[in-house]
């Protein structure tokens, strides 16, 4: 009962800087989710050294595995670089230390009031513009051995977010698979995906990208330097949740990262399209007039102060509205170089053809967003208008489709589902049919199903599977409780994620057979304490989804 008033109070703490009816800028799991996890770093430590490209660096040990904080993988990011492609790092002389994460991308709204605005407790630590730094946790540092290497995109959309959370600490996983993991940190927001291209000139034709040349970069790096971890730069799998996936589906269209990574996860990620250059475009002109800049004075963006940008961004974020369904204020541009088409539309990118793809959801995301009690007594009427905001049109045969499906289910149940369906359910199904139709590397899905008990009502949120992939139930109590059965449960996911870096199949002998998915079968992994593998599970919710997102 302790874990769950703290869990509640710490959650209720971070929404209430949520302003009601106020369409956030950004995914908001990323200043709620902190409040979930307790990490203990009181493990006792020793120095371990490594060298890269650019310097020798010092690390800690801690339980057997070498970790390294804050290793620059680019330059500055400010003044003249400022939504230009990143550069490479300085060299340096001696010894390096990299004991301490370095600075999160800044992200802090500077409107909101301070109790709003505090990134406390969420592992950003210093924002700076310059935050092109990763971190590494390894078994050793000996480049004789050939470790997989999975390196971690965070979360918050395209706007918020670290590397450096506690939520990522990799020490577990790298132990458990014996495996590098590395996260990083890269531009954000205004500052990551700001195109200027189309009012600045051609000397901007890939600022709408920034972000994520930023992960290039940083891909680029690890093919580089990581075998002085004790990593293989040729088997390199990309994972992320949420924006992180988002990144991840993006990377996977991106002939830039082509040859960089060789597996994909996308956890509760899934996009299918992105912001044209002429939407772009819409989103700069209304950030210049928050900044008070004319359209033809669009290069002053690169002198103005960070909190100046940060300001003009939440104002202009805050009125953004898009067609495409899910989609977030400045996210990548199809700029038609860097990013040259949407990522999964009308199909799968053949850039990509032959990478595995492991990709799936929480079947009620959207219970992380709202918290409000007073949706829990949602009536037939409330839960009517509220589908009808979601899904536009007329929602009706969309309830009876899911009430015939759920009977027992309450109206605030059916919202849930229903909202965790459109989109990022029914993106996270198509996206996965449209890489298996290529015919190339298979896809594998799943479902995560297992439910909370440290606050029954949520189920199965947002971000809840992130402690299981990454072996942390220890240090995530306040959100997953701390019962013999959760534990388990964490050492079968993250095995079956360690056995589709090392091969590109999740199979392992913990869980029952799981067959790559197909548009003939549907096959899918509902993890929980007993985990299953369903064909096209919720059929009759896909079918009549599909046809409100136009899918079909």
């Amino acid at each position: 009962m302790h874990d769950r008033r703290s869990f509640l109070k710490q959650a209720s703490l971070l929404v209430a800087g949520t302003q009601a009816g106020l369409l956030l800028p950004f995914d908001p799991v990323t200043t709620r989710r902190a409040a979930w996890f307790q990490t203990n770093n009181g493990a006792s430590a020793s120095a371990s050294v490594a060298e890269t490209a650019y310097g020798k660096v010092r690390g800690t040990s801690v339980e057997h595995i070498k970790i390294f904080k804050g290793i620059p993988y680019g330059g500055p990011t400010d003044g003249k670089n400022r939504f230009m492609p990143p550069t490479k790092p300085s060299p340096w002389t001696g010894v390096r230390d990299a004991l301490a994460y370095g600075p999160s991308a800044p992200q802090t709204n500077p409107g909101a009031r301070p109790a709003q605005a505090s990134t406390s407790g969420q592992g950003l630590g210093k924002e700076s513009e310059d935050c092109l730094v990763l971190n590494v946790f390894t078994p050793g540092v000996a480049a004789d051995r050939k470790r997989p290497v999975m390196v971690w995109l965070h979360g918050g959309g395209f706007a918020t977010g670290s590397g450096s959370s506690p939520l990522y600490d990799g020490t577990n996983l790298a132990r458990r698979g014996d495996i590098v993991v590395v996260s990083i940190n890269h531009r954000l927001n205004a500052f990551g995906y700001t195109y200027l291209g189309d009012v600045a000139g051609g000397d901007f034709a890939l600022s709408g990208c920034a972000g994520m040349l930023d992960i290039v970069a940083a891909l680029e790096w690890v093919r580089d330097n990581i075998a002085g971890f004790g990593g293989d730069p040729n088997m390199v799998t990309i994972f992320g949740e949420s924006g992180g996936g988002r990144k991840v589906a993006t990377l996977m269209a991106m002939p830039g990262a082509a040859g960089l990574f060789h597996r994909a996860v996308i956890e509760s990620g899934a996009i299918l399209r992105l912001p044209a250059r002429e939407d772009a475009t819409k989103e700069t002109e209304m950030l210049m007039a928050e900044v008070g800049l004319k359209p033809d004075h669009a290069r002053e963006l690169q002198s103005i102060p960070v909190e100046q940008l940060l300001r003009g961004y939440y104002a202009a974020a805050g009125r953004f509205k898009s067609s495409i369904p899910g989609t977030l204020p400045h996210s990548p541009t199809i700029d038609g170089k860097a990013v040259p088409g949407h990522p999964f539309d009308p199909k799968a990118p053949s850039v990509s053809a032959d990478i595995p793809l492991l990709i799936g959801y929480n079947r009620t995301e959207e219970t992380l967003f709202h918290r409000g009690n007073e949706i829990l007594d949602l009536d037939e009427a409330g839960l009517m208008q509220r589908v009808k905001a979601v899904i536009g049109g007329e929602p009706d045969r969309v309830i009876e489709v899911y009430r015939k499906a759920h009977p027992e289910a309450s109206p605030w149940d059916l919202y849930m589902l229903i909202g965790t369906d459109h989109p990022r359910g029914t993106y996270t199904r198509e996206l996965a049919r449209r890489k298996a139709d290529l015919g190339r590397a298979p896809a594998y899905l799943y479902r995560f199903d297992w439910e909370t008990p440290v606050a029954p009502h949520l189920k199965t949120p947002h971000a809840i599977e992130i402690p299981f992939v990454f072996d942390n139930i220890s240090k995530s109590k306040a959100s997953t409780g701390d019962a013999p059965e959760t534990h388990a449960l964490a050492a079968r996911v993250s095995a079956a994620w360690v056995a589709f870096a090392k091969t590109g199949n999740p199979n392992t002998p913990q869980l029952p057979q799981w067959p790559a998915y197909s548009a003939a079968s549907r096959d899918t992994m509902v993890f929980n304490h007993v985990s299953r593998v369903v064909k096209d599970p919720d059929r009759e919710q896909r079918l009549i989804m599909e046809q409100v997102l136009k899918l079909t």
